[in-house]
Protein backbone atom coordinates (compact mmCIF):
# COMPACT_ATOMS: atom_id res chain seq x y z
CA UNK A 1 0.00 0.00 0.00
CA UNK A 2 1.20 3.01 -0.68
CA UNK A 3 0.76 5.84 1.85
CA UNK A 4 2.51 8.25 0.60
CA UNK A 5 -0.19 8.76 -1.84
CA UNK A 6 -2.86 8.23 0.67
CA UNK A 7 -1.25 11.39 3.13
CA UNK A 8 -1.11 13.50 -0.03
CA UNK A 9 -4.80 13.12 -0.41
CA UNK A 10 -5.68 13.84 2.73
CA UNK A 11 -3.37 17.12 3.34
CA UNK A 12 -6.21 18.93 0.87
CA UNK A 13 -8.54 17.72 3.63
CA UNK A 14 -6.12 19.25 6.41
CA UNK A 15 -6.96 22.65 4.85
CA UNK A 16 -10.45 22.50 6.26
CA UNK A 17 -9.74 21.05 9.49
CA UNK A 18 -9.49 22.71 12.96
CA UNK A 19 -6.67 22.78 15.63
CA UNK A 20 -7.32 19.15 16.63
CA UNK A 21 -8.07 17.80 13.42
CA UNK A 22 -4.41 18.80 12.90
CA UNK A 23 -3.66 16.95 15.43
CA UNK A 24 -5.64 13.84 14.89
CA UNK A 25 -3.75 14.01 11.38
CA UNK A 26 -0.36 13.82 12.63
CA UNK A 27 -0.82 11.30 14.62
CA UNK A 28 -2.99 9.17 12.22
CA UNK A 29 0.60 9.46 10.04
CA UNK A 30 3.47 9.74 12.82
CA UNK A 31 2.14 7.18 15.51
CA UNK A 32 -0.23 5.26 13.71
CA UNK A 33 0.64 4.84 9.90
CA UNK A 34 5.23 5.12 10.52
CA UNK A 35 4.74 2.82 13.19
CA UNK A 36 2.56 0.38 11.51
CA UNK A 37 4.96 0.71 8.31
CA UNK A 38 8.69 0.65 9.74
CA UNK A 39 8.26 -1.91 12.88
CA UNK A 40 4.62 -3.59 12.73
CA UNK A 41 5.01 -5.28 9.72
CA UNK A 42 7.80 -6.63 10.65
CA UNK A 43 6.71 -7.96 13.66
CA UNK A 44 3.91 -9.68 11.77
CA UNK A 45 5.94 -10.91 8.65
CA UNK A 46 6.61 -14.13 9.90
CA UNK A 47 3.76 -14.73 11.94
CA UNK A 48 2.15 -18.04 10.61
CA UNK A 49 5.64 -19.53 9.86
CA UNK A 50 7.25 -19.67 13.09
CA UNK A 51 3.44 -20.67 14.84
CA UNK A 52 4.75 -23.91 16.53
CA UNK A 53 2.66 -26.78 17.60
CA UNK A 54 3.48 -29.95 19.54
CA UNK A 55 2.12 -32.38 16.96
CA UNK A 56 3.58 -33.10 13.08
CA UNK A 57 -0.23 -34.06 12.14
CA UNK A 58 -1.05 -32.50 8.48
CA UNK A 59 -2.90 -29.38 8.71
CA UNK A 60 -3.41 -28.98 12.22
CA UNK A 61 -0.58 -26.12 12.47
CA UNK A 62 -2.35 -24.76 9.64
CA UNK A 63 -5.89 -24.82 11.59
CA UNK A 64 -5.05 -23.69 14.55
CA UNK A 65 -3.71 -20.89 13.58
CA UNK A 66 -6.68 -19.47 11.37
CA UNK A 67 -8.60 -20.56 14.84
CA UNK A 68 -7.32 -18.52 16.62
CA UNK A 69 -5.89 -15.58 14.62
CA UNK A 70 -8.62 -15.20 11.93
CA UNK A 71 -7.74 -12.19 10.65
CA UNK A 72 -4.26 -10.66 11.30
CA UNK A 73 -3.97 -7.82 13.09
CA UNK A 74 -1.89 -6.03 10.45
CA UNK A 75 -4.85 -6.45 7.56
CA UNK A 76 -6.94 -5.54 10.26
CA UNK A 77 -5.06 -2.08 11.44
CA UNK A 78 -5.44 -1.67 7.28
CA UNK A 79 -8.21 -1.48 7.09
CA UNK A 80 -8.87 0.19 9.97
CA UNK A 81 -6.55 2.85 8.77
CA UNK A 82 -8.02 3.21 5.11
CA UNK A 83 -11.82 3.19 6.68
CA UNK A 84 -11.03 5.71 9.22
CA UNK A 85 -9.35 8.54 6.94
CA UNK A 86 -12.03 7.96 3.81
CA UNK A 87 -14.45 10.06 6.26
CA UNK A 88 -12.62 13.02 5.47
CA UNK A 89 -12.89 12.26 1.68
CA UNK A 90 -16.52 13.49 2.12
CA UNK A 91 -15.13 16.89 3.42
CA UNK A 92 -13.02 17.80 0.00
CA UNK A 93 -15.97 16.44 -2.42
CA UNK A 94 -17.84 18.71 -0.70
CA UNK A 95 -15.36 21.64 -1.29
CA UNK A 96 -14.41 20.66 -5.00
CA UNK A 97 -18.35 20.80 -5.47
CA UNK A 98 -19.18 24.34 -3.95
CA UNK A 99 -16.12 25.47 -6.05
CA UNK A 100 -17.90 23.79 -8.97
CA UNK A 101 -20.97 25.95 -8.58
CA UNK A 102 -18.68 29.06 -7.55
CA UNK A 103 -16.87 28.60 -10.74
CA UNK A 104 -20.25 28.40 -12.95
CA UNK A 105 -21.56 30.84 -11.02
CA UNK A 106 -18.96 33.29 -12.32
CA UNK A 107 -18.97 32.31 -15.50
CA UNK A 108 -23.17 33.09 -16.08
CA UNK A 109 -22.84 36.19 -13.70
CA UNK A 110 -19.36 37.85 -14.20
CA UNK A 111 -16.48 37.52 -12.62
CA UNK A 112 -16.96 40.08 -9.99
CA UNK A 113 -20.25 37.58 -9.04
CA UNK A 114 -19.12 35.78 -5.97
CA UNK A 115 -21.63 32.75 -4.89
CA UNK A 116 -19.33 31.94 -2.25
CA UNK A 117 -17.32 33.79 0.46
CA UNK A 118 -14.81 31.30 0.89
CA UNK A 119 -15.94 27.68 -0.69
CA UNK A 120 -13.55 26.31 2.29
CA UNK A 121 -15.59 27.97 5.01
CA UNK A 122 -17.36 25.41 7.31
CA UNK A 123 -21.01 26.74 7.51
CA UNK A 124 -24.32 25.52 5.70
CA UNK A 125 -24.07 22.23 4.57
CA UNK A 126 -20.24 22.15 4.63
CA UNK A 127 -20.42 22.26 8.33
CA UNK A 128 -22.63 19.63 8.70
CA UNK A 129 -20.64 17.62 6.22
CA UNK A 130 -17.63 17.97 8.54
CA UNK A 131 -19.57 17.24 11.69
CA UNK A 132 -20.82 13.81 10.26
CA UNK A 133 -17.36 12.96 8.94
CA UNK A 134 -16.63 13.54 12.51
CA UNK A 135 -19.12 10.87 13.57
CA UNK A 136 -17.82 8.53 11.01
CA UNK A 137 -14.66 8.53 12.32
CA UNK A 138 -15.30 7.67 15.88
CA UNK A 139 -18.02 5.25 15.17
CA UNK A 140 -15.54 3.39 12.79
CA UNK A 141 -12.09 3.64 15.64
CA UNK A 142 -14.97 2.12 18.24
CA UNK A 143 -16.05 -0.08 15.99
CA UNK A 144 -12.48 -2.00 14.91
CA UNK A 145 -11.66 -1.64 18.56
CA UNK A 146 -14.59 -3.66 19.61
CA UNK A 147 -13.66 -5.77 16.74
CA UNK A 148 -10.39 -7.05 17.69
CA UNK A 149 -11.06 -7.22 21.61
CA UNK A 150 -13.65 -8.99 20.37
CA UNK A 151 -11.90 -12.06 17.78
CA UNK A 152 -9.10 -12.30 20.05
CA UNK A 153 -10.52 -12.05 23.63
CA UNK A 154 -7.83 -9.19 24.92
CA UNK A 155 -5.51 -6.57 23.41
CA UNK A 156 -2.97 -9.09 25.19
CA UNK A 157 -1.59 -12.13 22.73
CA UNK A 158 -0.91 -15.43 24.86
CA UNK A 159 2.82 -17.27 24.82
CA UNK A 160 0.77 -20.35 24.40
CA UNK A 161 -2.52 -21.91 23.24
CA UNK A 162 -4.50 -25.05 23.38
CA UNK A 163 -5.54 -26.43 20.07
CA UNK A 164 -8.13 -29.52 19.87
CA UNK A 165 -9.61 -28.73 16.60
CA UNK A 166 -9.70 -31.35 13.73
CA UNK A 167 -7.22 -33.13 12.50
CA UNK A 168 -5.80 -32.60 15.40
CA UNK A 169 -4.68 -35.41 17.04
CA UNK A 170 -5.88 -34.56 20.31
CA UNK A 171 -5.59 -31.42 22.90
CA UNK A 172 -2.09 -29.59 21.88
CA UNK A 173 0.05 -26.66 22.78
CA UNK A 174 0.90 -24.08 20.45
CA UNK A 175 2.97 -21.09 20.52
CA UNK A 176 2.96 -17.80 19.45
CA UNK A 177 6.23 -16.09 17.93
CA UNK A 178 7.03 -12.70 19.63
CA UNK A 179 4.35 -12.40 21.94
CA UNK A 180 5.69 -9.83 23.89
CA UNK A 181 6.53 -7.50 21.33
CA UNK A 182 3.32 -8.12 19.97
CA UNK A 183 1.33 -7.14 23.09
CA UNK A 184 3.55 -3.84 23.03
CA UNK A 185 2.64 -2.99 19.57
CA UNK A 186 -1.14 -3.62 19.77
CA UNK A 187 -1.65 -1.79 23.03
CA UNK A 188 0.29 1.27 21.33
CA UNK A 189 -2.14 0.98 18.26
CA UNK A 190 -5.16 1.09 20.25
CA UNK A 191 -3.42 3.86 22.70
CA UNK A 192 -2.91 5.33 19.31
CA UNK A 193 -6.94 5.05 18.04
CA UNK A 194 -8.18 5.87 21.84
CA UNK A 195 -6.17 9.53 21.37
CA UNK A 196 -7.87 10.12 18.04
CA UNK A 197 -11.16 9.16 19.18
CA UNK A 198 -10.95 11.98 22.24
CA UNK A 199 -9.81 14.14 19.73
CA UNK A 200 -12.84 13.49 17.38
CA UNK A 201 -15.13 13.69 20.49
CA UNK A 202 -13.51 17.23 21.41
CA UNK A 203 -13.71 18.56 17.90
CA UNK A 204 -17.29 18.06 17.76
CA UNK A 205 -17.64 19.54 21.15
CA UNK A 206 -15.69 22.05 19.97
CA UNK A 207 -18.07 22.89 16.23
CA UNK A 208 -21.09 22.35 18.17
CA UNK A 209 -20.14 25.01 20.92
CA UNK A 210 -19.00 27.70 18.10
CA UNK A 211 -21.95 27.27 16.36
CA UNK A 212 -23.98 27.70 19.00
CA UNK A 213 -22.18 30.90 20.18
CA UNK A 214 -22.26 32.12 16.51
CA UNK A 215 -26.16 31.58 16.71
CA UNK A 216 -26.45 33.29 19.70
CA UNK A 217 -24.70 36.71 18.61
CA UNK A 218 -26.50 36.83 15.19
CA UNK A 219 -29.37 36.63 17.44
CA UNK A 220 -31.16 33.21 15.76
CA UNK A 221 -32.70 31.41 18.55
CA UNK A 222 -31.40 28.06 19.55
CA UNK A 223 -33.82 25.28 19.78
CA UNK A 224 -34.19 25.52 23.62
CA UNK A 225 -34.43 28.95 23.24
CA UNK A 226 -37.29 28.91 20.32
CA UNK A 227 -38.97 26.25 22.33
CA UNK A 228 -39.39 28.53 25.29
CA UNK A 229 -40.71 31.38 23.25
CA UNK A 230 -43.50 29.25 21.60
CA UNK A 231 -44.23 28.07 25.27
CA UNK A 232 -44.54 31.87 26.38
CA UNK A 233 -46.50 32.76 23.40
CA UNK A 234 -48.94 30.04 24.15
CA UNK A 235 -49.11 31.02 27.93
CA UNK A 236 -50.27 34.43 26.62
CA UNK A 237 -52.97 32.91 23.78
CA UNK A 238 -54.29 31.18 26.76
Amino acid sequence: MDWKSLEGLLSGANKYSTIFGRIWLSIVFVFRVMVFVVAAERVWSDDQANFDCDTRQPGCKNVCYNHFFPVSHIRLWSLQLIFVTCPSFLVVLHVAYREERERKYRIKHGEQARLYDNTGQKHGGLWWTYLLSLFFKTAIELGFLYLLHLMYDSFKLPRRVKCGVSPCPNVVDCYVARPTEKTVFTYFMVAASMVCVVLNLCEIFYLITVRLLTMKRQGRPTVRTASKRIISENKDLM
